[in-house]
């Protein structure tokens, strides 16, 4: 009984907090009163197992019929775009970079006014505009994954004689997208 209300309130929690991240810890006091922190700063917090899982099941079950939309227009692998979110906002609708990109995808405002995305902060717009935009790179670059998503993170001007331009952020970008799209592929989310 314990465990399922621990499951159901770390359920809760993760929906409250989308931007958390992938662990959550609690533990019972003297008195039978349960604590929960992101943060453990006492050590008789524990991990809450499978926390992750609960979380991206959450994360799924709030964004995945925008991010089936989008692949199925966008003829994009809906796995690919679960991992450019990843990566981008760690799937906080709220977040906004120092170079005021916005939202899921992190559109820069000049980006989502040419995919005429007129909320950025609204899941299913920025997830359709990323998409766009994502798959106007690909095709930019005739199907490369690799320079496509550093054309999304560098702009496509920064893509000369076919090669990941040597700006580290965009490196470290496009094996950071790479690496999560291959656990979403091979199923190492897949129950999640």
């Amino acid at each position: 009984m314990r465990l399922a209300l621990l499951t159901v309130f770390a359920a809760v929690l993760s929906l409250a907090f989308p931007d958390a991240r992938a662990a959550m810890y609690s533990y019972v006091d003297q008195y039978g009163v349960m604590h929960f922190t992101n943060v453990p700063a006492d050590p008789r917090y524990k991990e809450l197992p499978g926390f992750e899982r609960i979380r991206i099941t959450a994360i799924r079950g709030r964004y995945g019929q925008f991010i089936k939309m989008a692949a199925d227009r966008y003829r994009l692998d809906p796995e690919l775009i679960r991992a450019v979110i990843k990566v981008e906002s760690s799937f906080n609708p709220f977040a906004v970079s120092k170079k005021g990109a916005m939202g899921l995808m992190q559109l820069m405002p000049e980006t989502a006014k040419e995919m005429k995305v007129m909320e950025p902060f609204e899941a299913r717009d920025n997830i359709m505009g990323g998409s766009r935009y994502l798959r106007k790179l690909l095709d930019q670059f005739e199907g490369d994954l690799r320079l496509g998503l550093a054309a999304y993170n560098a702009g496509p001007n920064r893509i000369i004689a076919g090669r990941i331009p040597a700006i580290d952020e965009t490196e470290q970008y496009v094996k950071k997208v790479l690496y999560e799209y291959g656990k979403y592929r091979t199923g190492a989310l897949a129950e999640q």
